[in-house]
C-alpha cells in the first residue's frame, strides 16, 4: 500500500481532528471502486478504530475483504483429509530432523509461515498468537518469492511445505515459486513437501458441463457470438454433479519432481484410444502429489476434495471411437496447462 501511505497517514490525523466521518467513508467506498480492496480494507479498519460499531465501515471493510480472500478458502480449513495428510507428513519431516528451520508450517521448533495476502497473513499472526505459538512461529506477510535471508529468514531452511496449487496442480505457481525457494531459501539438504506431482486427465462427454462453457441458438437468437468470451483454459467444477460419460482411461499428461523441476513451458503429444464411442465435450484432468513416499493428496473425480477437478472443454465437439485414437496435445505455460485435439472431425 506504498502510493497509499500518504493517504493514510493524512486520514488518521484527519479523524483525529474530528474532521467529517463521511468523507473518510467515502473515501474507502472511492478506493474499493477503484480495486484497491486492500487500501479499501484499511481505510475502513481507520473508522472501525474510532467508531468500533459503524455498520457502514464493518459492512465495507467486508466487501473488500471478500474480494481479496475468495470463498474457497473455507472450504479448504474444511478439508480435513488434506489436513490430515499434510499434518502426518510434517510430523514425519519434522521428527527426522526436529532442529531444522521450518519454512510455511507449524510442527518443528523454529517456524517461518508466509502468505502474501496482508488480511489472511494478519488473521494468522493472530490465530499463532493467540495458541500461544508465537514465540516459535513468525508470519511473514509477503510472497515467498520476495522472501530474503536473513532478510525474512535467520538462515536457509531444512524443510519447505508448500500448497500453492489449484484444481489443475500448476495454477498458483507452485513450479516457479519452488524454484525460487530452491535457489535462494533452502538448504541444499532441504525436505520439499510436496516431493513430486502429477497430472492426470481423461476424455469426457458431457453436454451439460459443455454448457457451463458455451452457447448456441436460445430465445430465438444466435447467441454463439458470446462463446468469443468463453474461457479458453479450464475450470474448477465437481465432474460427479455433472451427467458425463467418461470415454477413455485416465492417463499421465505430465510429472514433476519439485526436487528439480523449474517453470520453463513443456509440451507433449498423446495418442488417446477412446474406450467407448461418444461425443468429447472436455477433456478432464487432476492431480496426485506425494508429499512423502507413502503420503500421497489428490483431487481425483469422486474424491471429496475442496480443490475439485479441472474442465477444459472443447471449442466444438469432437466424435470419438473405440477403432479412431485421438490426437491430443497437452501443454502449460509453468502456470497453466491447456489441452488441444488434433483432428478435423467435429460435431457441430
Amino acid at each position: 500500500m506504498n502510493s497509499a501511505q500518504p493517504q493514510t497517514q493524512s486520514a488518521v490525523a484527519g479523524i483525529r481532528d474530528g474532521m467529517e466521518l463521511g468523507e473518510f467513508l467515502r473515501w474507502g467506498r472511492d478506493l474499493h471502486h477503484q480495486g484497491r480492496y486492500e487500501d479499501a480494507a484499511r481505510a475502513f479498519e481507520l473508522i472501525l478504530g474510532m467508531d468500533a460499531d459503524n455498520q457502514e465501515a464493518l459492512i465495507g471493510r467486508n466487501r473488500a475483504v471478500r474480494r481479496s480472500v475468495p470463498r474457497w478458502h473455507w472450504e479448504m480449513l474444511h478439508d480435513e483429509e488434506r489436513a490430515e495428510l499434510y499434518d502426518r507428513a510434517i510430523r514425519q519431516a519434522v521428527a527426522s530432523a526436529p532442529e531444522a528451520l521450518v519454512l510455511d508450517r507449524a510442527g518443528a521448533r523454529e517456524v517461518v509461515a508466509c502468505e502474501g495476502q496482508p488480511s489472511v497473513a494478519e488473521t494468522a499472526a493472530r490465530v499463532v498468537r493467540v495458541a500461544g505459538y508465537d514465540d516459535a512461529v513468525g508470519v511473514v506477510s509477503k510472497m515467498s518469492t520476495r522472501m530474503t535471508v536473513p532478510g525474512d529468514l535467520p538462515r536457509r531452511a531444512g524443510l519447505l511445505v508448500t500448497e500453492i496449487v489449484d484444481c489443475g496442480l500448476l495454477g498458483e505457481g507452485i513450479l516457479g515459486t519452488i524454484a525460487h525457494a530452491r535457489e535462494h531459501l533452502l538448504a541444499p539438504d532441504a525436505t520439499i513437501m510436496p516431493s513430486r506431482g502429477r497430472i492426470i486427465a481423461q476424455l469426457i462427454e458431457s453436454e451439460p458441463l459443455h454448457r457451463k462453457n458455451h452457447v448456441g441458438k436460445l430465445y430465438g437468437f444466435d447467441l454463439a457470438p458470446f462463446n468469443r468470451l468463453s474461457t479458453l483454459e479450464y475450470f474448477d467444477s465437481r465432474l460427479h454433479r455433472h451427467e458425463h460419460r467418461t470415454l477413455s482411461e485416465p492417463m499421465t499428461v505430465f510429472e514433476f519432481d519439485f526436487y528439480t523441476a523449474d517453470a520453463r513451458p513443456q509440451r507433449t503429444e498423446l495418442t488417446v484410444q477412446p474406450t467407448a464411442a461418444g461425443k468429447m465435450h472436455a477433456v478432464a484432468f487432476w492431480f496426485e502429489m506425494e508429499l512423502l513416499p507413502g503420503i500421497v493428496v489428490d483431487n481425483a473425480p469422486g474424491h471429496d476434495s475442496h480443490w475439485k477437478q479441472a474442465i477444459q472443454c472443447l471449442p466444438v465437439p469432437l466424435h470419438v471411437q473405440p477403432d479412431l485414437p485421438v490426437s491430443l496435445v497437452a501443454a502449460h505455460d509453468g502456470e497453466c496447462v491447456r489441452f488441444e485435439v488434433e483432428s478435423e472431425e467435429v460435431v457441430a
